[in-house]
C-alpha cells in the first residue's frame, strides 16, 4: 500500500490529541508526510499555499469551526483536496461539507483502510486525476434499476439521515436499510454516500 512517489503533504487538522496523533501515526506508516494542526487558526498559520496539500478536517473545532475553515479557504480561492472526519451525530453537516466541495468523509472512529482510501483519492484529485463527471444519461440509466424502495432510501440518504433515522421513517429495519444501502451502491457503482452526492447533488 505504497503512496504515489510525489504524494502531497498531510494536514491533519483535529483537536482531540489522541486521534490526532494516531491518524498523524497511520498516514506516516504509509509514507505520507504530515502537519498537525490542533485548530483552524493553527491550520493557517502553518499553511503553505505553494506547497502540494490535502486535508482531513474534523468538523468540530475550537473557534474556527471545520466548515467555517473549508468556507475560508473557498474565499481565498485556495482548493485542496480535503477529507472530513465527523463525529456519527455530524452526518448531516458532512453531507454539507462534501456539496461544498469535500472529498469524502469517514466517520469516528476511522478505519484505517477507509481513511487511506479516502486520501489515495484526495492525491488523485490533486494530481488532476479526479474521475469525469458522470454524464446525467448514465446516472439516469443507474438511478432506473433502483426499486422505489431503495430510490425511498436513497433520497433520505442525501439528506444526511441515519440508518436508523430511515429505518424508523419507513418502518423498516435498520438492518433492512444496510441492505437497501449496499444495493444502491452496487447499482448506481458509488463507493458511499460522498460519491453519490457527487452524482445526484
Amino acid at each position: 500500500m505504497a503512496k504515489p512517489d510525489s504524494a502531497p503533504c498531510i494536514y491533519v487538522v483535529e483537536d482531540d490529541e489522541a486521534v490526532l496523533s494516531s491518524l498523524c501515526a497511520l498516514l506516516e506508516s504509509h509514507g505520507y508526510a504530515t502537519v498537525p494542526c490542533r485548530s483552524a487558526e493553527a491550520f493557517l498559520q502553518v499553511f503553505d499555499p505553494a506547497v502540494p496539500a490535502c486535508m482531513v478536517l474534523d468538523l468540530r473545532l475550537p473557534g474556527m469551526s471545520g466548515m467555517e475553515l473549508q468556507a475560508h479557504l473557498a474565499t481565498l480561492g485556495l482548493t485542496l483536496p480535503i477529507v472530513v472526519v465527523t463525529a456519527h451525530g455530524d452526518i448531516r453537516i458532512a453531507v454539507q461539507a462534501i456539496r461544498s466541495g469535500a472529498v469524502d468523509f469517514i466517520e469516528k472512529p476511522a478505519r484505517a483502510d477507509e481513511l487511506l482510501d479516502a486520501i489515495r483519492s484526495s492525491c488523485d484529485t490533486l494530481g488532476n486525476q479526479a474521475p469525469a463527471e458522470i454524464p446525467r444519461k448514465i446516472v439516469a440509466d443507474r438511478l432506473a434499476k433502483l426499486t422505489a424502495r431503495e430510490r425511498e432510501v436513497l433520497g433520505h440518504l442525501l439528506d444526511g439521515k441515519l440508518n436508523k433515522e430511515i429505518g424508523a421513517e419507513l418502518g423498516i429495519s435498520q438492518r433492512t436499510v444496510e441492505v437497501h444501502r449496499a444495493r444502491i451502491r452496487e447499482k448506481m457503482q458509488a463507493r458511499g454516500i460522498a460519491d453519490l452526492i457527487r452524482m445526484l447533488g
